[in-house]
């Protein structure tokens, strides 16, 4: 008898447990934002039971990465996983694409024109939208990558209740991109070197070589003049909000040394480093084929230390 009863036991525990991996990941409402450029969209994650929640506003990466953390040549659903684990644990979250970017392209302006300002600026009307909200007890920004310097900057302008830094950046960019460089051959850094200085003096480079140009090219000199000028430390010196620094130990795009450099620059923020985890906050190897191989791999779950440290860090917040 009790033999039977255990099976009917485990057998219940199976069938909950398939039912829990087929159910359909949460849709989400849209949102919108208007610029006066046009309208971005984004998707709101909140619980259905009507009780005022946390909410965390999550911050892309740079190019044309879009709400999901996903860009037209790789899909890892990072940004979305994030979200639907928040939700899991009672806390909302907007993300939204940005301008130029998949559904927002009518908030687009041309290459010429965009400026790391405008996207600051985004995010910190973002901010003020989801303060007004009443369903929502306080508002903490994540940002991803370059979303990091932007979240910093929006968070103060727009007063959010919190920050999070994920693989964020801990120098200006220009030096990030002279480090990337680093292990191409002579001939490429000779070239490139000298119009990252003039680039970070504010100065336009018209004499750019043919193989430099997807970088450095004409159009997209202004927003990188925009972006260069700022260094992420300095701008963290000024947010007066808990901060929680979160890096993994295998992101080949951002080392652990950039999350210290933010944390010296910040001695009340909180430091997780993440063993394990890579630039799209999955777990993976030291192995750069295995590791690059995670960015087109939507199945794989997140790192697991990630969404405990965020939702406590969420959780905490006064």
């Amino acid at each position: 008898m009790k033999t039977r009863i255990l099976f009917l036991l485990l057998a219940c525990l199976a069938l909950k447990l398939q039912a829990l991996a087929q159910t359909p990941a949460p849709a989400g409402e849209p949102i919108e934002l208007q610029t006066q450029k046009g309208t971005l969209k984004g998707t709101l994650l909140a619980p259905a039971n009507g009780k005022r929640v946390p909410m965390v506003l999550i911050l892309s990466g740079s190019g044309p990465t879009d709400r999901d953390g996903n860009n037209p040549a790789m899909k890892n659903n990072s940004l979305k996983l994030v979200a639907e684990e928040l939700l899991a644990q009672e806390i909302a979250s907007v993300r939204f694409d940005k301008r130029g970017i998949a559904e927002s392209t009518s908030a687009a302006v041309s290459e010429f024109d965009l400026r790391f300002d405008h996207y600051v600026q985004d995010a910190a009307d973002w901010i003020k939208k989801l303060k007004q909200d009443k369903r929502f007890t306080k508002v903490v920004v994540l940002g991803h990558s370059e979303g990091s310097l932007i979240g910093m900057m929006a968070a103060r302008q727009a007063q959010a209740d919190g920050f999070i830094s994920v693989a964020g950046a801990g120098q200006s960019a220009d030096k990030i991109i002279r480090e990337q460089l680093q292990a191409q051959p002579p001939m490429v850094k000779d070239a490139a070197f000298p119009i990252l200085d003039q680039l970070a003096q504010g100065k336009a480079v018209t004499d750019v070589n043919p193989m430099l140009a997807a970088l450095f090219r004409p159009s997209v000199q202004p927003y990188l003049i925009s972006w260069f000028k700022y260094d992420p430390q300095t701008e963290i010196k000024k947010l007066n909000v808990p901060i929680l620094l979160v890096q993994g130990t295998q992101d080949l795009q951002v080392s652990t040394h950039e999350a210290q450099l933010l944390a010296a620059a910040a001695p009340k923020s909180k430091l997780v480093e993440i063993e394990h985890m890579n630039h799209v906050l999955k777990e993976t190897t030291a192995d750069r084929a295995t590791n690059f191989g995670t960015y087109a791999n939507p199945s794989l779950p997140l790192a697991t230390p990630l969404m405990p440290a965020i939702v406590t860090f969420v959780k905490t917040i006064k």
